[in-house]
Parts: C-alpha cells; structure tokens; sequence
C-alpha cells in the first residue's frame, strides 16, 4: 500500500482562502469606495438604493453609488470568508493565542520595520512601503495641528497588522470588525454572508443582544479577531484613552458610521466615539503616491515614541 501524497489542490484552496486579496490594501481602497471623501453614503447591505438615497443623500438615485457591483470580486470573496470564520470561539482561540503577548519583544520603530517586510503580491516596485504608508497617514495629523499623542496614533495604528507576518490569513487581520456573540447588524457590509458563520444560528448569538447586557459598555463587548484589537492590548498601557479608541475601534465601520450596537454604548463609548470619527478620514484618505523622506522624518518620530512608550514592548 502506497505512502498517502498530500493533496496539493486541497493546499492550494486553503491559501486562496487565507489570502483572497492580492494585498492588504484592497480592503482599505475598498472602504474609501464605500465612504467617499465627499461623504456621499454608498449602497451598502442595509436597505434599497432608493431607501438610503431618501435617508442620506439628495443625490439622484441614477447617479447613487451601487458599491455591491463595483467591489472587486477578491473583496467580496475576502467578506464571504471573513464573516463565515469569526466564529464566537474562533476569537476566542485567538485572543488566548495572542493577548498574553509572548510572541515577540519590538520597540515601535522594530516594530514599523518588521512590518515594513510585509510585500504585496501585485508590482511591489510601484506601491509604497508600509512605513510610507504609516508616515503619511501621521503627516497629515500632524500638518493639521494636533497633540502628539494624535500623531502617534496615526504612526501606529496599523501595526498590529503583523499579524499576517506571524501567520494569520487576511480574513484575521484586516476588514471590518464587529461584535460576536451577538446578532450581527444588517448594516454590516455583505451581512448576508453572515448565513454561513455557525453562529448564525445559536440560541444565544443570534439574539439582539447576545451573550451582554444593554449599556454593558464595549470594553466588555467581544470583537472580531484582528489588527485593530491585537494593537490595542499591546499599547493599552502608554496611550491616553482617545487614542485607544481610535486604535481599538478604527474598523468598527458599523458603528462609527453606521451607528450600530449601540444598544451596548455606556456614556463613555458615546463621548470617545467622537474621537474615533475624528480619526476616520485620516485613515482612510491621507494615502497618497507621494512618497514622504522617511530619513528626515525619522527623528522627529522617534523622539515622539520615546515619550510615550519604552524600548521594547511585548507582542
């Protein structure tokens, strides 16, 4: 009897799966296709066009962004599996997996590099590095005037994007993030997806208000795994709490834009929910092909580090 061969086929479908986007940066093109600059609302999972024209926008609907049939068939693949895999227990495999942070030990700038490592898959030569990226998006906070904190924030909001570095697939590092162990909201794009995630139909899950209570406040909310939450646990220590809600939450497109889930919004998440909006442009529109001197701003960045965290940090 012959020694069984791996099945390559089978190999081959699972890495399509982990990485249904040619790179990370697809999703974050997509959210600004989603939530234009000029802040016409586009079509999302919630409502007819028609419906949300009414509601949001006095934009003809002949001229109303049908975003469901632009999006890029790797993006909606990429949503299809993300919403099927966040699992209530899947994100908890993870966060034991990772929160007691014993992976790694990196100073933030170690930290910028190592993810500077991360090439995409598509004409690497023309993108801009990662640390480019970073810096842009810092620049532009920093050219409007606000505190050092702000900056830094926009410096290292993405890192926990090592993630993929570490061996996680895309679903389980980047996209919208949502509360599990709840009903996922309808305004969640692609929701209907969310019919292939186990959890779909658990007794408890499925409810409106899941495993919590009502005004239980979102520190004690769950999230979905990914770079956002990784960060946060990281950097929970150094940051004032504007910038933890920035970092924590910056994906949370359902409720910061959607103003979903918040049935479970003490006064505190209202108040610093500003601060996460604030971010949200900064985030999605400072990217540019202009590249910044990443030479000269070093310093100015590196001291900015120095008087928020340590060394080294654990990750």
């Amino acid at each position: 009897m012959g020694t069984e061969q791996p099945n390559h086929i089978d190999q081959k479908n699972e890495q399509d799966m982990n990485s249904p986007l040619h790179q990370l940066d697809d999703w974050e093109d997509d959210l600004k296709q989603r939530y234009p600059q000029d802040g016409e609302p586009s079509n999302l999972s919630g409502g007819t066009d028609s419906e949300r024209h009414e509601k949001d926008t006095h934009k003809p609907n002949e001229a109303f962004r049908d975003y469901a049939a632009e999006a890029r068939s790797s993006v909606k693949e990429f949503y299809r599996i993300n919403h099927q895999r966040q699992t209530f227990d899947f994100v908890q495999s993870k966060r034991k997996q990772y929160l007691n942070l014993n992976h790694k030990q990196m100073g933030i700038w170690e930290a910028m590099e190592f993810l500077n490592t991360l090439i995409d898959d598509s004409d690497p030569d023309t993108e801009l590095s990662q640390i480019e990226h970073l810096l842009q998006t810092a620049e532009s906070i920093r050219a409007d005037g606000h505190p050092d904190w702000f900056i830094l924030t926009g410096l290292i909001h993405d890192l926990g994007k090592i993630l993929c570095l570490m061996g996680e697939p895309q679903w389980a590092v980047v996209g919208d993030t949502f509360p599990v162990g709840c009903q996922y909201a309808e305004s969640i794009v692609y929701y209907d997806f969310f019919r292939e995630n186990p959890d779909w139909d658990h007794p408890i899950y499925s409810t409106v208000n899941g495993i919590y209570e009502p005004h239980i406040g979102l520190e004690n909310v769950i999230m979905s795994w990914g770079h956002d939450e990784y960060l946060y646990h990281v950097v929970k220590d150094y940051l004032p709490l504007e910038a933890l809600y920035m970092i924590r939450y910056h994906s949370f497109y359902a409720a910061h834009r959607e103003k979903a889930y918040e049935q479970f919004f003490n006064d505190q998440d209202h108040q610093y929910f500003a601060w996460v909006r604030k971010f949200n442009p900064y985030d999605l529109y400072s990217k540019s092909d202009q590249r910044p001197d990443v030479a000269e701003l070093r310093p100015f960045y590196e001291g900015l580090i120095d008087r928020y965290f340590p060394s080294k940090l654990c990750w």
